[in-house]
């Protein structure tokens, strides 16, 4: 089951005590499903849960069954629901004050929506029939598709109202609003009924963070290790040279040391090596002698 089935069934699961929120949740799907018109009312979804929600949603928003039901709802593939029967459609039609045989273009009427808990509804509902997001370990994103221009428009608005900002874009005749940010993803989530799914993305959001913290550290150990090791080798390949010129035992005592610590402890740091020192130096002075002595090599190049 992908990510987005899995946030469809828990929200089908979530509970709709109040039948004006019952209105406001099919509100959300007639204005986001297949075919919302004064001749007919045509659903369609391959989740299971949602199938089996739908009549009894609209049994208590509007008191009226679909006039066509899948005969096998346990089949695999899409599910269609159907309302032909004209008085059906004025009756739905009219919970929203509209006319089934008047209406030319669907607006979202907000005196269907003026409470919190109805507003929540209708983005449930939209996201039931016309919504999908993505799985957060792959990536952050969650769309809304209508086919419906003013419904996108004011459903934008709407998100805005209830605290979010999401984007617009269209697709193949489409409409869409849709988010990008995984805590934004997570809260709109929460806030539909869906709180498991967000834990989900917050989950996957931490483990991403980490994951990532960890390629750096490796990242950064890694390029530093390079760079001690190309810096080591650069020094003992000066401190050979100078030993084929003049001879390491013929130098000062302290440069003589620095030279046999470097060449026979070529993976430690500057830092490390000093360290080594019997007793140890400070990284400054071993710097300094160490550059000495590549000096005095580059004099025999």
């Amino acid at each position: 089951m992908s990510f987005s089935s899995e946030v469809k069934s828990e929200l089908c699961r979530a509970a709709v005590n109040q039948k004006c929120c019952s209105i406001a949740q099919c509100y959300g799907i007639l204005l986001y499903c297949n075919t919302f018109s004064g001749s007919e009312i045509k659903i369609m979804t391959e989740n299971r849960p949602f199938a089996q929600l739908l009549p009894k949603l609209f049994k208590r928003a509007f008191s009226v069954s679909f006039d066509k039901v899948p005969e096998n709802p346990e089949k695999a593939g899409k599910l269609v629901f159907y309302i032909n029967d004209s008085k059906k459609l004025e009756r739905i039609f009219q919970t929203y004050g509209y006319s089934a045989q008047s209406t030319l273009a669907h607006h979202i009427n907000l005196g269907v929506l003026e409470e919190d808990c109805c507003r929540r509804s209708f983005i449930r509902g939209a996201f039931l029939a016309g919504g999908s997001v993505t799985d957060p370990s792959k990536q952050y994103h969650l769309e809304l598709v209508t086919d419906h221009y003013n419904v996108s428009r004011e459903t934008y608005s709407l998100l805005l109202e209830m605290g979010f900002r999401p984007k617009e874009t269209s697709r193949n005749g489409n409409y869409i609003t849709y988010f990008k940010q995984s805590d934004v993803i997570s809260d709109l989530l929460t806030t539909v009924g869906a709180p498991v799914s967000a834990m989900e993305i917050i989950s996957a959001k931490i483990e991403k963070d980490m994951r990532n913290s960890v390629n750096r550290k490796v990242n950064c150990d890694t390029a530093n290790v390079l760079k001690i090791v190309d810096a080591s080798r650069q020094q003992i390949d000066s401190l050979k040279k100078l030993d084929s010129a003049v001879g390491l035992r013929n130098l000062p005592e302290k440069l003589y040391q620095t030279a046999v610590m470097r060449m026979e402890n070529p993976e430690l740091s500057i830092s490390e090596l000093a360290a080594a020192f019997v007793p140890p130096v400070t990284k400054s002075c071993l710097s300094h002698r160490l550059r000495k002595l590549m000096e005095m090599a580059g004099e025999y190049e």
